[in-house]
């Protein structure tokens, strides 16, 4: 589907069909075939999958991806930092298509009627054997962007070992990191020794000896062609998630070190150089452009979806989506270590069309097991679509919130912008599933505390120029802290500590007051020894009480700058 020339066949074919709305999942699958989202007209001797950011999802998934995506400086109007009508344009994909639903929010709820759940790594499973059978499995490279082990109830009470297990039978020939380290240490790396694949992070060193905690590269050969695959770990772990929990580690992009390995690399040999990074596609567009030599980077922990590669300079960048939902191909024509030809496509793997693979299915069933009853047992219903991504808001972020102010009886909710987390459509159960979904982390207490409004627009200043700071490499990682009970305008294009305004009490319609405390009451936070109930408790108690949840459309956040 995703060359430009099948984005128009399938996209076109469908496009027309629903011209006049949603039309039946059994049409939508008699038009997309298994056979037409895997044709691949192959090139040269080297193939490069990579998936990404899957945190913690087995099975299939509702993701709608984001309606805002800004980018600052010389990101601002490039991809990824483009969506919606205008991402569709960008990208020649017809309205209404299987590729306007798999890659942007555009008629979301109708379309995901009709083309169903997207993802499942049973799915995943059969692209994969399927490509190493008609390719030869000598000359494909399977790598795992990292955000892997986490984002689910299984995940997270399993401390990975559900998607460790899982990811075995997959068989990637490495991978990095970002939220696997947040189940501290000794777990890592008891789960790393068990993996059967290296676990690449050239970035993180030890604190004691200032020595290299990971292995930094692995050197392969495949299609007869020497390739070096760098990993390249999540560089502000210890800031976007408890510093306490990996204590003997120090993270940075450490870019000075990234140019070393890539010169190790090529003398030792390499004839592609390949960065397995979980920098963000911003930090990545930078890098490619300070450091020579790099033939490939396969980004993620921004969980973009591009159906193109983006060229910079002679590096080539690959954003493969998150949750499952995509897994991308790469076919290089690699000659005199210099890459001369290469074909891409973003594979959308929707699951009404993906056979299962049986193996994999079985071990899926296997993991889940244990958690079956709370898994699927329904707490409410959904009268409205909730959903995670934004850069301000999202439907289930604000269900989040309405529970943090109902269960801890606080004037303002504070919830973390984390770009992880399924979606529900409407008419649909909200399962226990679905809420730890969203929620799924190794620090999940609730804290009720009082804030200052001086301290909130603090809180607001920093997390914004985490976000929007017009240099990538002082991006760490997120989106904006989700408010309820807390409305405010932000300038994007203004300097830290001049881009929030306006600060509202929601409820009773009075100016924050900076000298006045509020009591807040939120989670997730970074410091050790924080106590209260966990959120998807509260969250849970919530849900059950209001039976059916309709969240309606935010609009206490302002923006400006754009």
């Amino acid at each position: 589907m995703i060359t430009r020339r099948e984005v128009l066949q399938v996209g076109a074919a469908t496009a027309a069909l629903t011209a006049g709305g949603a039309f039946t999942r059994a049409f939508a699958q008699q038009r997309l075939t298994e056979a037409e989202l895997l044709r691949f007209d192959p090139l040269g001797t080297v193939t490069l999958l990579h998936v990404t950011d899957m945190h913690g999802q087995l099975m299939p998934v509702y993701f709608r991806e984001p309606t805002v995506n800004l980018g600052v400086g010389e990101a601002k109007g490039q991809p990824p930092h483009v969506t919606g009508k205008d991402f569709l344009k960008r990208f020649g994909i017809p309205e209404k298509s299987a590729a306007a639903y798999a890659l942007t929010d555009q008629d979301f709820e109708a379309l995901a009627k009709s083309y169903g759940r997207i993802g499942g790594i049973d799915r995943l499973a059969s692209v994969v054997k399927r490509v190493r059978a008609e390719r030869g499995a000598d000359k494909v490279l399977l790598l795992d962007g990292g955000d892997t082990w986490q984002g689910s109830l299984g995940s997270n009470r399993s401390k990975g070992q559900d998607m460790v297990d899982c990811m075995a039978l997959l068989k990637p020939d490495a991978m990095t990191g970002h939220w696997e380290f947040t189940y501290g240490e000794a777990r890592v790396k008891a789960l790393i020794d068990g993996l059967g694949f290296p676990f690449l992070a050239l970035n993180i060193r030890d604190t004691e000896w200032n020595e290299p905690a990971f292995e930094p590269m692995k050197m392969f050969e495949k299609g007869g062609v020497k390739i070096a695959v760098l990993g390249q770990a999540f560089p502000y772990t210890p800031v976007a998630n408890p510093r306490w929990m990996m204590p003997k580690w120090s993270f940075g992009i450490r870019e000075e070190d990234v140019r070393a390995n890539v010169e190790k690399a090529r003398k030792a040999g390499a004839q592609l150089v390949v960065l397995l990074s979980h920098n963000g596609f911003d930090v990545d567009r930078k890098l490619a452009a300070r450091v020579a030599g790099i033939d490939v980077i396969l980004t993620g922990h921004t969980h973009d979806a591009l159906p193109e590669a983006i060229a910079v300079g002679k590096t080539l960048l690959i954003a493969s989506g998150s949750h499952g939902k995509f897994v991308s191909r790469l076919d290089l024509d690699v000659a005199g270590g210099a890459v001369k030809g290469y074909r891409y496509k973003l594979i959308p793997l929707f699951s009404d069309v993906i056979a299962p693979d049986a193996e994999m299915a079985a071990m899926v069933a296997k993991v889940r097991a244990p958690f079956a009853a709370d898994l699927k047992r329904e707490v409410g219903r959904a009268d409205s679509l909730l959903y995670r991504r934004g850069n301000f808001n999202g439907t289930f972020d604000d269900l989040i919130c309405a529970a943090l102010l109902k269960e801890r009886d606080a004037e303002i909710a504070l919830s973390p912008g984390f770009r992880w987390g399924t979606s529900v459509l409407p008419g649909q159960p909200i399962t226990v599933e679905d809420i730890h979904n969203a929620t799924a982390i190794t620090y999940p207490q609730v804290y009720r505390t009082a804030m200052t409004g001086e301290r909130l627009k603090e809180v607001l200043e920093d997390v914004a120029d985490n976000l929007f700071n017009p240099d990538p490499y002082y991006q760490q990682g997120g989106d904006m802290v989700r408010c309820g009970g807390l409305g405010y305008s932000i300038d994007i294009s203004k300097p830290i500590g001049s881009r929030i305004s306006g600060m509202t009490h929601l409820k009773s319609g009075k100016p924050i007051d900076a000298k006045k405390e509020y009591t807040v009451a939120g989670w997730a936070s970074v410091n050790e020894g924080t106590e209260g109930p966990p959120v998807w408790n509260l969250v849970e108690r919530y849900i059950a009480a209001e039976k059916t949840v309709r969240v309606t459309p935010n609009t206490s956040v302002k923006i400006s700058g754009v």
